[in-house]
């Protein structure tokens, strides 16, 4: 057996285990220290929204011979805005302006034309109106907001709303650090960014359903027992799915690396950039946000309760009369909780 499959047969039956929980703070104040930083790259450098959102002009040329350099100096010259150049694979150019109108998307073509030796006839334009993109971001913002809601609802009857907020907590965690990359790096915002980070709220809450589901079947009837508290439980419960949430995230980032590193960066494929990056990112999140945030808040929320309280006494004044007696604190004593085993997202027991 590998290492890894040792390890997670160990934690599978919770031989050795990692206090995530006991050290949740620690990953409090590291997630803290990253949006905070992701909401000031926000608010200082902005995002860099495409032409899709604020409006312009798109022409692709024919085959040429100039080169990206010189046609992105040439646009911005005709144009008097910012321009994006891309070469196509036909030889062609793909020349991206934002901010033109009709009247001045026809003069700007004509001078591509002049500037870059082809036919201006032979130059296809493409407008994009800023209404366009605004209807966009609105949808964008509905299917966001619907899905936050459900997503609520459901947790709130599969388990309980307090697993309902940390799940809800993790995933604006998660889009706010995604959408603050962006921000830093200055990639461009396309209607494929906004599918990518659609796209990373299942990834991140399939791993954090997976923890919860082993936390609802081993904390059920936990206030019958005296052996472990609920947050030992939801540590267990951490444990038991850590390696396969890695081995999953791994598996799904090495697709979308390929595609942002090989195919956005070394073959220059830059619209591949829109959505590989909010996922590579989002993927990344959402690993950490289901393992150091939202089973921890569960814990904050659940260990409130009176009823988790008079628990924690319990278990810790039955240990410390154990301990005074010489005797193993955590010895088999008939009413312990029965190990959790998280496998294919199922929780089972074992005695």
């Amino acid at each position: 057996m590998s290492k890894l499959g040792d390890l997670g047969a160990k934690l599978y039956r919770g031989e050795v285990g990692y206090d995530f929980v006991g050290k949740r703070f620690l990953w409090y104040g590291v997630s803290i220290l990253i949006t905070i930083t992701a909401i000031v790259a926000l608010a200082v450098q902005g995002l860099n929204m495409g032409i899709e959102f604020k409006g312009g002009a798109v022409f692709t040329t024919p085959k040429t011979a100039v080169s990206v350099a010189h046609a992105t100096e040439s646009a911005e010259k005709a144009s008097g805005h910012d321009a994006i150049v891309q070469e196509l694979g036909t030889g062609g150019l793909r020349i991206q302006i934002s901010g033109l109108d009709t009247d001045s998307a026809a003069s700007v073509k004509k001078q591509l034309g002049a500037e870059l030796k082809v036919d201006a006839a032979q130059i296809n334009a493409d407008l994009v109106g800023p209404s366009w993109g605004e209807q966009i971001a609105n949808k964008a913002w509905t299917g966001l907001g619907v899905f936050m809601v459900l997503v609520v609802i459901y947790l709130a009857i599969a388990f309980e709303w307090r697993m309902a907020v940390a799940a809800l907590i993790a995933l604006i965690h998660d889009l706010t650090i995604t959408v603050g990359v962006y921000a830093l790096v200055g990639f461009e915002v396309t209607p494929g960014t906004v599918i990518g980070l659609l796209t990373i709220l299942g990834y991140s809450l399939y791993d954090t359903v997976v923890v919860f589901d082993g936390l609802k079947e081993g904390s059920k009837d936990i206030t019958k027992q005296t052996r472990y508290t609920f947050s030992e439980i939801a540590n267990r419960s951490i444990n038991g799915t850590l390696v396969r949430s890695i081995n999953t995230t791994v598996v799904a980032l090495l697709p979308v690396a390929g595609l942002l590193f090989i195919g956005g960066g070394f073959l220059g494929a830059g619209m591949l950039n829109d959505i590989s990056l909010s996922l590579f990112v989002g993927l990344a999140a959402g690993a950490y946000s289901s393992i150091f945030i939202a089973t921890p808040l569960v814990v904050d929320l659940k260990e409130r309760e009176p009823a988790m309280k008079a628990l924690t006494k319990r278990v810790l004044a039955k240990r410390a009369a154990a301990a005074a007696k010489g005797e193993d604190p955590e010895g088999a004593d008939g009413d312990d909780v029965p190990q959790v085993v998280a496998q294919g997202g199922q929780g089972r027991r074992r005695r």
